[in-house]
């Protein structure tokens, strides 16, 4: 479904992808761990149109990723995207946050946007906050709230970009839980995450990034468990004994 070749992506002088490739099917769960600052996140950027890249090729179902091209709004559509920081819009409701994508992008009427956004917000565990505002909320249940409303635009594919590491550790398990639901479901997923266990437990293929490159992709436990590279090794033994 997802196939990154060879790309590589600058900014300014700084090389922060070096010939990275990746190819993701269908159903496939993929985590990439990595220290901070090692191109996991600008891997997903240039995934969905966020950020150009400078050499290689992107393509979704065989359709190339274009930042600049005609149809980069469309391909978003199917390949959703939930941030560390959920990105609501503070102004309105729950359940408007999950409807608007779908009435003014992909032209839903409204009462049938707002009965999908209320069966997903069920999804997740929050209809009954449909009318709060994410103010009102915890930051679970604002993340939460952000996986409903990429579901809403019924995506291929979802990039998952450190999705708990703004949530304090007794609200990180909520959302693991919708996380490992979709998985379950055949949800095609991309996560940036440093939660070990979670990747260990759902992904199907791990990928380690160090300074840009992929140095070690593998199954999740055996790359979780007997990493080859020392790199790897490395990164794992400071952030298990954490």
């Amino acid at each position: 479904m997802i196939e990154v070749k060879h790309i590589s992506k600058c900014f300014g002088q700084h090389e922060v992808l070096k010939d990275v490739s990746l190819s993701v099917a269908e159903g496939e769960v993929v985590c990439l761990i990595g220290p901070s600052g090692s191109g996991k996140s600008t891997v997903l950027r240039c995934i969905n149109g966020l950020e150009s890249y400078e050499r290689g090729d992107i393509f979704i179902d065989g359709q190339r990723v274009d930042r600049e091209g005609a149809d980069i709004h469309r391909l978003r559509t199917r390949v959703g995207m939930v941030f560390q920081r959920f990105n609501l819009f503070p102004h309105r409701t729950v359940l408007e946050n999950v409807t608007e994508g779908p009435v003014f992008v992909n032209g839903v009427p409204r009462d049938q946007a707002r009965a999908q956004a209320m069966a997903l917000l069920d999804k997740v565990g929050l209809a009954a906050r449909c009318d709060a505002y994410p103010s009102q909320l915890s930051g679970g249940q604002q993340q939460r709230v952000a996986i409903a409303r990429s579901l809403a635009m019924q995506p291929e594919a979802i990039l998952f970009d450190e999705p708990t590491s703004a949530l304090d550790p007794e609200l990180v398990g909520e959302v693991l839980a919708v996380m490992r639901t979709l998985a379950a479901d055949g949800m095609t997923m991309i996560v940036v995450t440093h939660e070990m266990g979670f990747a260990r437990e759902v992904a199907d293929r791990v990928c380690f990034l160090h300074s840009g490159s992929i140095v070690e992709s593998g199954a999740a436990a055996q790359v979780l468990s007997e990493p080859q590279h020392a790199r790897t090794q490395d990164f794992l033994r400071r952030v298990i004994s954490k």
